[in-house]
């Protein structure tokens, strides 16, 4: 491996930068992708000759692609183990040599020459193990790595009910050689360096940066910390300088103050702007270590009752909730697939998302500072509590705040979900889990989540917000009943800051009716289209006249796996997307919110996979955020129609079919531009109220953008 020139790591984006500054460079660190050349077999026990019938595979991989997707409770959790070989310089003897992975679910062991090097227990986040005193320099080293993905009362989530916990080395691993004086790699995963800001305003900023620096020689080194603030174009804002003595024993942690003049502020999606944090270790005037760090200078600050202000101005809190897993994939994604599903998420006008139920990708995070979006993340303590996960629950708690403490998009972490008995044991860990959230980082707020009608359950009395996840029309009473439900809570929890943290009803595309009643059937496994749209236009509604609500998040953006469960006629699939599993098409939830969220000129109809049609009158509705509409059946405009549930909702009621064909167009004038949008239905009487989906025309199977 070369070390005579400076790589520098912004390690999110994974994304390697020379430095150029005038100091001359020394063996500073090296951070490079471990990902090819592996070897995987499924095996219990693995006997220590290792034996035969490896498959060669690449990071990310997962072994659950298949089974956990495509049939309930047929899944393999168990053990599996990847092997790799790896031939260190004899150049490299005297640094610092570390493997830090990004995700193995979930518990792991890892080996060197037959050697325990480390262990870690949690699928979601990352950890790092030096292996330098386990190698052998300038011969060939075998890493051995056992994964695990089989459920463990004391490593949360204790179950795969809510949703799968993919096995496998599912996210990128990297292998990282510094100086033996160096930034800690081995700090919970962490970057090494904390940045913290208080008194963001237009006219200034008070930066902190917490450095925390490890000295492997055998004598105290005198050192230079010289921390560097540049603007996106590569202009020095500023720059702190500290002399400073690094002894040989334990990990030491030095602090530099910068003021940040004039500062771009962070103004999420309208703004995003970074500043790159560049963290050097100077010795003799050589720079021997280099961590790069964003820094969005932002505050954010929420009201009771109020809403979301960002840096002083209100933002709307139009959420969406991301399961990472995708069909065919697993967790097992790439950089690419990322970026589409938070492209997706900003194509509906979404401008805060959480990521439910787990620390997610460093990529999907570094990705929000850069897009702008605020960003609920959470830890997987979810949905039961088994009484023996309190100090795994604790480790990836820090793991996460630690992790991605520098992301300017977070604005909370999520402490827990709909986690309940034993009373006394959960009542005192979610207290203890927000203790440490607080030490951890006293400048964000935090996050719990009940699934009952109020605020008052002493398990979810401990966080700065309470979110509650309400299925009116799915779970429990009528879609309408959730205006009573909010009305109630305005009136009797006024000074609580509370988020609607979840909502939604299942689609699934290849399941159509003409006519829904005001509750869907989720004891069947009949989960229509129609019904999911119809719920969506009334509770957004509602959510759009009650912004005593803080921020509303609909449960799901993406269909995902439940791999024991059985729903709407798929098995292991929660079908509350507004997208499918496979992101091929956006189902018609999806062009509601976006018309009613997003600035982009939308025009859209429903109802285009239920082209089978069997009543000859019916109501045609149209989605337009350009004002309001012209219908066309077979060529007649529709004049008559009436306003929905918001602005952007127009329903033209009572149109006639004929039998055979109807082409149904719709259009609009925007901007001297005029937008349509055409579907086409089959009008039969004879047509059956229960129907297969028929042959689609290509118009009709996803809308094409306008």
């Amino acid at each position: 491996m070369k070390t005579n020139k400076l790589i520098i790591i912004y390690r999110p984006l994974l994304t390697l930068i020379v430095a150029l500054l005038p100091l001359c460079v020394a063996g500073a660190r090296t951070v490079a992708p471990f990902n090819e050349g592996w070897f995987f077999k499924k095996a219990e026990n693995l006997p220590a000759n290792l034996g035969e019938n490896w498959l060669p595979v690449n990071i990310p991989h997962t072994w659950n692609t298949d089974d956990m997707q495509l049939q309930k409770n047929a899944f393999y959790a168990g053990e599996a183990w990847y092997k790799k070989t790896y031939t260190p310089g004899s150049g490299l003897a005297d640094k610092r040599i570390f493997l830090r992975f990004q995700g193995v679910a979930s518990v792991a062991e890892v080996f060197v020459n037959g050697e325990l090097a480390g262990n870690h227990k949690g699928a979601f986040s990352a950890f790092a193990i030096e292996i330098s005193h386990l190698l052998k320099f300038g011969e060939a080293n075998e890493i051995l790595v056992k994964a695990d993905n089989s459920p463990r009362p004391d490593v949360i989530p204790i179950n795969q009910t809510l949703f799968g916990v993919y096995g496998g080395m599912y996210r990128p691993v990297e292998l990282i050689v510094t100086d033996k004086i160096n930034i800690a790699v081995t700090d919970y995963a962490s970057p090494g360096i904390y940045i913290s800001q208080k008194n963001v305003s237009q006219k200034s900023a008070d930066v902190s940066i917490k450095i925390k620096v490890e000295n492997k020689n055998h004598k105290q080194a005198d050192i230079k910390i010289i921390t560097s603030i540049y603007e996106s174009g590569g202009k020095l804002k500023t720059r702190s300088e500290s002399e400073v003595a690094v002894l040989p024993q334990g990990r030491q942690t030095f602090i530099q103050p910068l003021v940040v003049k004039k500062p771009h502020l962070w103004q999420g999606l309208s703004d995003p702007y970074l500043y790159r944090t560049v963290v050097q270790l100077v010795s003799e005037g050589k720079i021997i270590d280099e961590v790069v760090q964003p820094l969005g200078l932002r505050h954010f600050e929420l009201k009771a009752g109020g809403g979301m202000y960002l840096n002083g101005k209100k933002i709307p809190m139009y959420g969406v909730c991301r399961h990472q897993d995708r069909l065919g994939y697993g967790s097992a994604l790439s950089d690419a697939q990322h970026d589409e599903d938070l492209a997706i998420i900003r194509e509906v006008g979404a401008t805060t998302i959480r990521f439910a139920h787990y620390q997610q990708a460093e990529r999907i995070y570094a990705k929000c500072d850069s897009i702008g979006f605020v960003v609920w993340a959470e830890i997987p303590f979810v949905n039961r509590v088994s009484g023996q996960e309190s100090e795994n629950a604790k480790q990836q708690l820090t793991e996460l705040i630690r992790q991605n403490y520098n992301h300017p998009s977070i604005y909370v972490w999520g402490l827990h979900n709909e986690v309940y008995s034993p009373y006394n044991y959960t009542v005192a860990l979610t207290t203890d889990l927000n203790d440490l959230a607080k030490s951890e980082d006293p400048d964000r707020y935090t996050a719990s989540v009940n699934g009952y009608s109020a605020v008052d359950q002493k398990a979810n009395l401990n966080a700065d917000i309470q979110g509650i996840n309400r299925y009116f029309g799915w779970y429990e009473g009528k879609t309408g009943d959730l205006e009573q439900w909010i009305s109630g809570m305005e009136r009797d929890f006024q000074d609580y800051k509370v988020m609607l943290a979840e909502y939604g009803a299942e689609a699934n595309i290849e399941q159509q009716t003409e006519t829904t009643g005001d509750r869907g059937n989720y004891f069947s496994q009949f989960y229509p289209e129609t019904f999911a749209t119809k719920f969506h236009e009334i509770q957004w509604g509602i959510i759009a006249k009650h912004p005593w609500l803080t921020a509303s998040y609909v449960w799901n953006t993406f269909d995902f796996a439940t791999p024991v469960n059985t729903q709407g006629g798929v098995e292991a699939r929660n079908l509350k997307g507004l997208v499918t599993f496979d992101r091929k098409t956006k189902k018609d939830a999806f062009y509601w919110y976006k018309a009613n969220w997003s600035s982009e000129p939308t025009l859209y109809l429903t109802q285009r996979r239920n082209i089978i049609r069997e009543n000859e009158i019916t109501d045609v509705t149209v989605y337009s955020n350009c004002g309001t509409p012209k219908l066309f059946v077979n060529g007649l405009e529709i004049k008559e129609f009436k306003q929905g549930t918001t602005s952007v909702h127009f329903i033209f009621p009572n149109v006639k079919l004929k039998i055979g064909e109807n082409r149904i167009e719709a259009k609009v004038e925007n901007k001297n531009k005029i937008l349509s949008d055409s579907i086409l239905w089959l009008y039969n009487p004879d047509n059956k109220k229960e129907k297969e989906n028929p042959v689609q025309t290509s118009e009709n199977k996803e809308h094409s953008g306008l």
